[in-house]
């Protein structure tokens, strides 16, 4: 995936309450950020209106919606995610639920996600998997990756192994990025630098860009580290 712009690498999560609130900030990032993720809040608010006004503006879209469903009514969501040629999109389930959403993916590379970076080992010993959280990540990307999938939602932590043992030819998309001390609900988090020097190809950065007292500083700041993240894996 070396063939990605530097302005590609980090999506901005726009988890905000109304359309009003993503355009603003897409209008204050844009020439900085190309690549916006639109998650369930912003989508239950703002539907395919606001998805098809940031790809009128240039930028390509992250529909992160993670779908799980019954085989049939994911593929039937994924027909409607297509038409609208979106970049991205998530997919969270069983084969049955990722085998028919790569059937009707047309262009829009599908994401399976591994293991959400919120949740930690006690976390997954409270849902009753016994294995750990690295294990867990592997097993379902390999099976994605066999499936179809063009690639995983993954935490830095586990992308060394990923790689090591799944190669190259699938995108990993790293959430759980933290440039700075981590307070929030975000348990297995690296930073931007680590991510791309393990082998991300993209980056999702929400709250701690738009919580920063200068924003646009921090996404420099960010841009600056993939630099760094991917010059050592260059290295490697």
């Amino acid at each position: 995936m070396d063939g990605i712009p530097l302005r590609e690498r980090l999506i901005f999560a726009l988890d905000l309450p109304s359309p009003e609130d993503a355009k603003a900030w897409v209008e204050r990032l844009e020439g900085q950020v190309t690549f916006f993720k639109v998650g369930f809040e912003l989508f239950l608010a703002g539907g395919f209106p606001i998805v098809e006004w940031i790809q009128n503006k240039g930028a390509k879209v992250f529909l992160d919606l993670k779908l799980f469903d019954v085989p049939e009514t994911v593929r039937r969501a994924m027909v409607q995610v297509a038409r609208r040629q979106v970049a991205l999109t998530t997919v969270h389930g069983n084969d049955g639920m990722l085998r028919a959403a790569v059937e009707a993916k047309g262009s829009v590379k599908v994401l399976a996600v591994t293991a959400l970076t919120s949740l930690d080992q006690r976390d997954l010993d409270d849902l009753g998997f016994q294995c750990s959280v690295e294990e867990l990540v592997l097993s379902r990307a390999r099976r994605a990756v066999a499936l179809g999938c063009d690639g995983v939602i993954s935490s830095g932590l586990e992308i060394p192994r990923l790689r090591r043992e799944l190669g190259d030819a699938f995108l990993v998309v790293a959430p759980g990025i933290r440039p700075v001390a981590n307070v929030d609900d975000q348990k297995r988090t690296v930073d931007a630098r680590q991510a791309f020097a393990s082998g991300a190809d993209h980056i999702v950065v929400g709250r701690p860009i738009r919580d920063a007292p200068h924003p646009e500083a921090l996404v420099e700041d960010i841009l600056g580290q993939i630099e760094r993240g991917l010059h050592e894996r260059g290295r490697g």
